[in-house]
């Protein structure tokens, strides 16, 4: 379950038993960090936490500013440096060298657009959307907090703000989608100025297995453990069952020449073809051909196996497109010295995480550069 689910969840939890909460969410970030912008962890009146908002280095001062603010009922930022190395409360020598913006949203579970609620919406619409968080570096100044969110076609959940503010915060959320792309801005009215941090959220990956052997057991486990959200197809009911699958695990048995009837492809949905049945994956490859949406298709086996497809393709007069052979991966995976199905699992994932992220799975210390691009936490000055 992915880290906002057990968020929200917690919240729904909470909010049945009436048990106060504070949501902390990262709002900038100025160097490094080992959590970024976005960050959140959900703090209950006994000092239970749900998420992270660090490696653990902040956690402990965190929970002491949430539960004041909690019991103050007001927002507040509090900025934690640590690049100074005397810094007795979080602790010397953390090595991170950022500059890090918590802000801290007491809950009221009257207000139907609190927080965790606008929070919930998203979890909830299976689209990309966009949070704004708007805060002052002023601190004494009134600190807003989750304000908005919104979807590509601009339908808006959130508080009530001044029309310039809303106007300009749904085009900032419009460009954060297009461009799968997080923003901070400083948005400067003939009033005051709004500094605000815009996230995208994407919703889960979908991975559909192609095949229920013992391996896909596995990978569906591991894929689990980041969020995504687990398919298995098989046309053995032996095999494709709710017994050998973990619950939240979608299972169909089925023809391979009707795999995709019951799967809903979007650009976030990836395809691992691992059934052990030559026949059965070249099937559903044949499906899969074609498809703009999806941006993935793993091929499990040795090279000869694919290139055997692609010569009977060819054969049936079925020609594969650029755009096709750049997103089929075989064999599948990455390069890690894979052996066991868990250590294949492994390489897989990652693959498909770098594919996604446009990333190129190189090692960090091989970067020359700073992990983060330092450019995108700087704030786009706008005047409304």
């Amino acid at each position: 379950m992915r880290e906002l689910d057990v968020i929200i969840s917690k919240y729904q939890e909470l909010k049945s038993e009436d048990i106060r909460c504070i949501l902390a969410t990262v709002v900038h970030v100025e160097g490094s960090s080992y959590r970024r912008a976005g960050a959140r962890m959900l703090v209950d009146e006994y000092g239970n936490i749900t998420g992270a908002i660090s490696g653990g280095c902040l956690e402990g001062d965190a929970l002491r500013k949430a539960l004041f603010a909690l019991d103050r009922q007001e927002n507040k930022l509090v900025t934690y440096d640590t690049s100074d190395e005397d810094d007795a409360i979080i602790g010397a020598q953390l090595g991170c060298n950022g500059i890090i913006q918590v802000l801290f949203e007491p809950i009221n579970y009257t207000d139907g657009n609190n927080p965790c609620e606008l929070l919930r919406t998203i979890t909830e619409q299976g689209v990309p959307m966009a949070v704004s968080v708007v805060f002052n570096l002023d601190k004494p100044q009134q600190q807003p907090g989750t304000s908005l969110v919104a979807d590509e076609n601009q339908a808006v959940s959130g508080q009530q703000l001044p029309d310039d503010l809303q106007q300009a915060l749904l085009a900032k959320s419009r460009e954060v989608i297009n461009e799968n792309a997080f923003c901070f801005a400083e948005l400067t009215t003939e009033e005051k100025t709004h500094f605000v941090f815009i996230q995208i959220h994407q919703p889960p990956v979908k991975l559909v297995l192609v095949g229920a052997g013992n391996d896909a057991q596995i990978l569906a486990q591991q894929a689990d453990l980041l969020g995504w959200k687990v398919t298995v197809t098989d046309g053995r009911p032996t095999h494709a069952n709710k017994e050998r699958f973990i619950g939240s695990c979608q299972v169909i048995v089925t023809k391979p020449e009707k795999t995709l009837e019951n799967i809903k492809i979007d650009n976030r949905t990836c395809f691992v073809l691992m059934s052990h049945n030559y026949n059965y994956d070249l099937s559903v490859l044949k499906l899969l051909l074609g498809n703009p949406k999806t941006p993935y298709i793993g091929i499990l086996g040795p090279l000869k196996k694919y290139e055997r497809m692609l010569n009977e393709l060819a054969d049936e007069g079925i020609e594969v497109s650029k755009e096709d052979l750049e997103k089929i991966h075989a064999p599948v995976g990455l390069e890690i010295g894979a052996e066991t199905p868990a250590e294949i699992g492994l390489s897989i994932l990652a693959e498909i995480q770098s594919v996604l992220t446009n990333k190129e799975a190189r090692p960090l210390k091989q970067k020359t550069e700073p992990i983060h691009d330092a450019k995108e936490n700087q704030f786009q000055k706008i005047t409304l």
